[in-house]
């Protein structure tokens, strides 16, 4: 037989053992063990601390704090006139029931409202806090217990204010973007002063009252705001009125058609 054959075949058979040695090396390597392959260990369950943090729900942020708007008066009335904004400002009181129907009525027709709530309500309601701000709407502080903040003494009228900010506190992180005084369009002075200790800039009044709490019907609550709205129009509002309810469809419509916009009253002013 011719000789080169077989040393190809030599070669080929060396080729062969030094690959198969060479899978060996591989094999025995990763397996630790003569028989092959270990199949993977099964991962180990999630301790129960762990699983417990997974299942748990994130923190919500906290609520916006409020700002000073450089230029403004400490008693803001009003917005830029320039602007086709206004903004829709509720006393933040009343059956829940009422107040999450016109949160959702605002909602259908994309307007954002300010709502400036009292603190023996969130009290009572303490899931309004975080529904009111969960619908992208501002959250501010109307006193404690919503009674004639102008004839308190500053002690009274001071615990008034904080009484309120300590419950958006707790309840959302945030003292609110927002002081309105109780019984009263306008702040006094002494009551400008100790909203501003108490961490609020400004003082927010407005420039057109529905009269929703006197209940003069839907047709007349409509009335009173559109025939006096305007660009950079504060408009008060309540919760808890039937006649709130109904006439607020028809003012969003009414908004739409003369191309107003409802806005809180921090984008109004920014």
């Amino acid at each position: 037989m011719n000789p080169e054959p077989r040393a190809v075949d030599r070669r080929s058979a060396l080729r062969a053992g030094a690959g198969a040695a060479i899978v060996g090396a591989f094999t025995t390597g990763c397996s630790g063990d003569r028989g092959g392959a270990r199949p993977p260990a099964p991962p180990k369950p999630p301790s129960s601390a762990s699983a417990a943090a997974a299942a748990r729900p994130k923190a919500p942020r906290p609520a916006p704090a409020p700002r000073a708007f450089p230029g403004q008066p400490v008693q803001i009335s009003s917005g830029p006139r320039a602007r086709a904004q206004v903004a829709l400002t509720f006393h933040g009181q009343g059956d829940p029931k009422i107040a999450t129907t016109l949160l959702s009525e605002a909602e259908k027709a994309g307007a954002k409202v300010t709502v400036l709530a009292v603190g023996s309500w969130l009290d009572e309601q303490p899931a309004m806090a975080r529904r009111i701000l969960d619908g992208g709407h501002e959250l501010g502080n109307h006193t404690q217990r919503h009674i004639d903040i102008s004839a308190m003494d500053e002690a009274e009228a001071y615990a008034e204010i904080t009484g309120c900010a300590d419950r958006l506190r707790r309840l959302t992180g945030s003292i609110g973007t927002w002081f309105r005084p109780s019984r009263t369009q306008d702040a006094t002075p002494l009551v400008q002063r100790l909203a501003q200790r108490a961490g609020y800039p400004h003082v927010l009044s407005y420039d057109v009252d529905s009269l929703d709490f006197t209940s003069p019907g839907a047709s007349a609550v409509t009335r009173n705001v559109t025939g006096q709205i305007r660009n950079g129009s504060v408009v008060s509002l309540h919760f808890g009125y039937a006649d709130t309810v109904a006439a607020l469809p028809v003012l969003l419509a009414e908004l739409e058609r003369r191309r107003l916009r409802a806005v809180t009253t921090t984008e109004l002013l920014t």
